[in-house]
């Protein structure tokens, strides 16, 4: 039997309900599941900022997730160089990139090794960028009471 594996690549950056759901999905999409885990450097050259739980303690989480069967560091900035080391048959990617110039090129890049992309709604009330601020806007009243 031919197994479909499945590659949902992501910062999964203190994680939350959009991480666990595009997993989850995805699960039901494959039957085995690479969750890449993008590696601190790379967050921060393509965000501009390093994330706040470090990449050893994010593979940890994800791999403890009971929909991912396999998280493995992502450390190469190209997808398809990420594709030719795991040889996956479909990249789950969240909607915002959808119709946005880097969507069509990664479409258009893994139509060529026959890699199908799928497109999951991108959760619009919780994101890592919103825990990020809600985050800082604590530690400042805890600053000025302290103060």
């Amino acid at each position: 039997m031919v197994q479909r594996i499945g590659y949902a690549a992501g910062a999964y950056d203190l994680f939350h309900i959009g991480h666990l759901n595009i997993l989850k999905h995805a699960k039901t999409q494959c039957d085995w599941l690479i969750a890449g885990v993008v590696s601190d450097e790379l967050c921060e050259s393509s965000k501009g900022r390093r994330p706040v739980v470090p990449l050893i303690e994010r593979l940890a989480i994800v791999q403890s997730i009971k929909y991912v069967d396999e998280a493995v560091a992502e450390v190469l900035p190209d997808k398809l160089a990420t594709w030719e080391r795991l040889k996956f048959d479909i990249f789950f990617k969240g909607d915002d990139w959808r119709g946005t110039s880097k969507g069509r090129d990664l479409e258009s890049r893994f139509a060529m090794v026959g890699v199908e992309v799928v497109y999951f709604p991108y959760t619009v009330n919780t994101s890592s960028t919103q825990l990020r601020m809600a985050l800082s806007i604590m530690n400042a009243e805890k600053l000025r009471a302290n103060h």
